[in-house]
């Protein structure tokens, strides 16, 4: 549900077009950083220290208790902030294949930001839970591969961070007035025309080491869409199986 598709309509540029065009700039401006090549994930980027401090700057961060975030290198210095803000971070376990499908990272309870905050060290430090454990989240941080003009997010193709979306909208923890923000630089900014589907979640921030840009907000996802749900991936994620039971 990340609109993982390839074809474009009449009026929009393919999405996977658009991701092989932003990591082959990323790598040959020199704005690429580790882990490489930037192909293939949510690339990191120079200035994203910069990026996590502008949105640290935003009242939608300030105004937050509970973050939602990627578990993404680019997105790692909003995770250290948020912690060392006092803030709870959720974070999915990877492809939500567990009955405790998210990571708890409590700043009451760690004594290493640094290593909890890492795609390895959240596993060992945080702690896993069900659904029922989530709190309330304030705010929703997302990875991008692309971002278009009105605020359309590209991601690298998976699915993952819309269905963790959808999920948390069923479970009744975010609604429409959750605010869902990315961190990125300038030249993940697009303005193609792209298709972009109804179960796609709008950014409602996006923050560069420059600017801070405020698309026009567009209606969010109500929820899981079935129809885009096939069987392997009902099998593999047992959150789905127990949303979908009456």
């Amino acid at each position: 549900m990340d609109g993982s598709d390839t074809t474009a309509d009449a009026d929009g540029v393919d999405k996977e077009t658009i991701r092989q065009r932003v990591w082959d700039d990323l790598e040959e401006s020199g704005e690429a950083r580790f882990p490489f090549p930037p192909h293939g994930r949510i690339p990191n980027f120079a200035g994203a220290d910069d990026a996590a401090e502008r949105l640290a700057e935003q009242p939608e961060w300030t105004e937050a208790t509970t973050i939602k975030a990627n578990p993404d290198a680019p997105q790692l210095p909003v995770r250290r902030a948020a912690l060392r803000a006092g803030k709870t971070v959720y974070m999915a376990v990877p492809r939500l294949a567990d009955e405790k499908c998210f990571l708890k990272l409590d700043p009451d309870e760690l004594s290493d930001y640094d290593a909890a905050t890492t795609v390895s060290g959240s596993s060992k430090h945080g702690e896993q839970v069900g659904p029922d454990a989530v709190e309330e989240i304030d705010l929703i941080v997302s990875g991008s591969v692309a971002v278009t003009d009105d605020g359309g997010r590209i991601g690298k193709g998976e699915g993952y961070s819309d269905l963790e979306y959808a999920i948390l909208r069923g479970l009744g923890l975010v609604d429409e007035s959750t605010a869902v923000a990315t961190t990125v630089h300038e030249r993940q900014l697009v303005d193609d025309p792209v298709a972009i589907g109804d179960h796609d979640v709008a950014m409602d921030l996006v923050v560069t080491p420059e600017r801070t840009i405020r698309p026009e907000h567009r209606a969010q996802p109500s929820g899981i869409d079935w129809n885009l749900l096939d069987e392997d991936r009902l099998e593999e994620i047992p959150v789905l199986r127990r949303l979908q039971s009456p």
